[in-house]
């Protein structure tokens, strides 16, 4: 560890780490269907991402008209019980994923998976991807209460906490993400694939990557 500088990696998870967009927009089609609205293609759920489900859903029905409140309460529950059931359909890690996790374990870098998603949906589809064990931490948009899931910087602090200390460098693709590694204080870097809300160069990283074997030695010039 003495010749690396840091000592945790904390990765968002929707873009960073895994190709989700597939099994998201099918659950939020679910939930158009039920709701009499027309579906969205697959490969544009992409622009609904960033903030949690909720949001998402949100997006896509804003974007037709929108429903009253209590409906849409109705149709988010039915998103989250069809996603419980097929979150990990078609979602992959990105390329290089699991090399780079396996890289910085092996430098004795602590990792931390730091999302927007319920701990409950992130936690099985890392299981169900066989990426558990390479965690150490997975923190969700629910795992300290409601107004503290990012951009607020509480569970990057958390993240750090938890693993013991020391110095963190946050991972992501939205702004979500950079506000959030801004706000807790700590280095970010940007991947310029996932699903952006700002143009990756706009959003104030330290650093930007285009595949995650740039990380290491991104990291080390941090």
């Amino acid at each position: 560890m003495a010749d690396f500088p840091f000592d945790i990696v904390a990765f968002d998870l929707d873009g960073t780490l895994l190709e989700t967009h597939r099994d998201l927009g099918t659950a939020v089609n679910h939930a158009l269907t039920l709701g009499g609205f027309a579906v969205v293609p697959i490969e544009s759920a992409t622009d609904l991402i960033g903030g949690g489900a909720k949001i998402m859903l949100r997006r896509a029905l804003d974007a037709q008209g929108g429903v009253e409140e209590g409906r849409f309460r109705e149709l988010y529950k039915a998103m989250l019980r069809y996603y419980g059931e097929h979150y990990a359909d078609y979602t992959r890690p990105y390329p290089h994923a699991l090399e780079v996790l396996d890289e910085l374990r092996g430098r004795g870098v602590r990792l931390a998976v730091v999302t927007n998603k319920f701990f409950e949906f992130a936690n099985g589809v890392l299981d169900k991807l066989g990426m558990h064990d390479r965690i150490d931490l997975v923190l969700g948009g629910d795992s300290l209460g409601k107004g503290r899931a990012k951009p607020a910087p509480d569970l990057i602090w958390a993240a750090r906490d938890r693993l013991g200390g020391g110095r963190l460098a946050f991972v992501g693709d939205s702004s979500y993400d950079m506000k959030a590694g801004r706000a807790a204080g700590v280095p970010v870097v940007a991947v310029t694939y996932g699903y952006h809300d700002l143009a990756p160069l706009a959003m104030g990283a330290d650093a930007v990557v285009d595949s995650l074997d740039q990380l290491v030695p991104v990291l080390e010039t941090l």
